[in-house]
């Protein structure tokens, strides 16, 4: 009885499946692509809140950097600001120049007081000869 079993199993059976078509369901189509379109959108909306996030904070961290610079320079153009008066003090020029150039303060008598002199006009009956 075994070999009749066993010869049983060893005979090919052929079977076709090429009659069986399988019908698309249209109705599962459609929630497919409506569910494709909604996690497109979702995800296109998620991209978008992100992108939105790190460009703020990317601005947040120029707008620091640049808060930073401008602290720098506020504070080099004090010292500048600082320097110029120092160099502008009349006290440091006149020591300048008696030190380095070898000038001397005028005395009292040294100095020549110029009167401005103004031409008086002249007379209306007057004329004047042209050369």
């Amino acid at each position: 009885m075994e070999q009749t079993e066993a010869f049983e199993y060893a005979i090919r059976k052929d079977v076709r499946n090429n009659p069986i078509v399988r019908e698309v369901d249209e109705q599962r189509q459609r929630e497919l692509w409506q569910s494709t379109g909604i996690g497109a959108l979702l995800v296109l909306v998620l991209l978008f809140s992100a992108w939105q996030h790190f460009e703020l904070l990317r601005h947040g961290y120029e707008l620091d950097r640049m808060q930073r610079e401008r602290a720098v320079e506020a504070e080099v153009n004090r010292h500048l600001r600082l320097e110029i008066e120092t160099l502008r003090a009349s006290e440091r020029i006149e020591k300048l120049a008696i030190r380095r150039l070898g000038m001397i303060e005028p005395g009292p008598e040294d100095a020549i007081v110029l009167e401005r002199v103004v031409p008086p006009s002249p007379p209306a009956a007057s004329v004047v000869a042209a050369r």
